[in-house]
């Protein structure tokens, strides 16, 4: 028996919606396409969105439409997987590493607000597991210094913030469609906004920097005229993956109140076991549960026997500039006191919408198993 930390959902509906593209006249750059933003946007609230290739390059195109250039700084969270940051070496900007709420584990506002430079131009929180940041004061302190809020939302799909879903609000928000994200397209990503310049700047960014729009031509030469505008890539997403993922979409809210429903039977199971430290939940939001991460003693081996009891333990994140690129790149001495204290003690339990309950059962058995055996430790 093997019980990954996280995995698809795949129903005969997403089958056959994948068949049905197949058997049409288009398999990329059609309807489906399209179908799939308004269905995102519509979820979310918010006005626009633009369907991706994946998540890493709906960061790279959020920091192009916001005209992140060499020179600028990007403030992001060290605990984050690497592409939170390095969508801002993409553009030649210099990212910028804010410590973390050690509660939450989510960037502190205290410490972007300590970061802020005259050559700051934005600042990427990441919702940590689905537990959306301080958006509130994360805002206020961008709005105060002229910064663009990029939302990386790739673990906080269907995620509320006081009220308000992630992706309603702010400047620019990203979703990532990875087998292991609440839904999912194969790869895929998504950039939603409220903003019509950006909206157009990432179209333009997603194919090429070429548009047929009449309205943005410098000249016309008829119907089958097209102008290259900027410089853009080639991150087109397909209708396969589009059709697969307005199936999922359907199923959107039942896959979440199932991984609350996984999350409350650790949090039962762990609550009274003094060695093992519980995630943290405020008030004023509701996770999308995409990571269940406890903090132990003694990680690795606790993380070794779980892996040798076919348990797909794994660790999220290692701060990102501690990466030997970071650290040849003058990232050496960077130090976030919490990043690099939580580092130590974290993993990441199996989640997802086809886990058992057996299959829960088993991995609770053995994490309390480990745990009593290997360290008798309260954090």
């Amino acid at each position: 028996m093997y019980i990954p930390y996280g995995k698809q959902s795949i129903s005969e509906e997403d089958i056959q919606a994948v068949v049905d593209v197949l058997h049409s006249d288009y398999l990329t750059t059609g309807p489906k396409i399209e179908e799939f933003e308004k269905e995102v946007a519509k979820y979310v609230g918010a006005k626009y969105a633009v369907a991706i290739s994946n998540g890493t390059v709906a960061l790279h195109a959020a920091c192009f439409a916001s005209g992140i250039t060499k020179g600028d700084e990007v403030i992001t969270t060290p605990i984050t997987f690497a592409a939170s940051a390095n969508c801002a070496l993409y553009c030649g900007a210099k990212p910028v590493f804010a410590d973390i709420d050690p509660n939450t584990y989510n960037i502190s506002p205290e410490e972007i607000e300590k970061n802020i430079t005259s050559k700051t131009k934005a600042v990427i929180p990441v919702h940590y597991s689905g537990q959306p940041c301080d958006m509130d004061e994360i805002i206020n302190i961008a709005e105060k210094n002229n910064l663009i809020v990029i939302q990386d939302a790739a673990h906080a799909l269907g995620a509320d913030y006081k009220g308000m879903k992630i992706g309603s609000f702010g400047d620019m928000t990203i979703f990532s469609f990875h087998p292991v994200k609440h839904i999912t397209t194969g790869e895929g990503g998504m950039i939603v906004t409220n903003n019509e310049e950006f909206y157009k700047r990432l179209k333009l960014f997603r194919s090429h920097g070429i548009t047929r729009d009449k309205d943005m031509l410098e000249k016309d030469e008829g119907a089958w005229y097209y102008e290259q505008l900027v410089l853009g890539y080639n991150y087109r997403i397909t209708d396969i993956q589009c059709a697969l993922g307005i199936s999922q979409l359907k199923r959107l809210d039942k896959f979440i109140s199932k991984r609350r429903f996984l999350t409350e039977r650790y949090n039962n199971a762990f609550k009274n076991t003094d060695s093992i430290k519980i995630p943290y939940i405020k008030e004023e939001c509701n996770s999308s549960h995409h990571l269940y991460v406890i903090q132990v003693k003694n990680r690795k081996e606790i993380f070794d026997k779980l892996r040798e009891a076919g348990i797909g333990v794994n660790v999220h994140y290692i701060p990102v500039y501690k990466h030997p690129y970071y650290q040849r790149n003058g990232y050496e001495n960077v130090c976030c006191i919490n990043a690099e204290k939580l580092y130590k003690h974290i993993i990441s339990l199996p989640l997802y919408y086809d886990l058992t309950e057996e299959q829960q059962d088993y991995v609770i058995e053995k994490v309390i198993e480990y745990v009593k055996n290997i360290v008798q430790y309260s954090i």
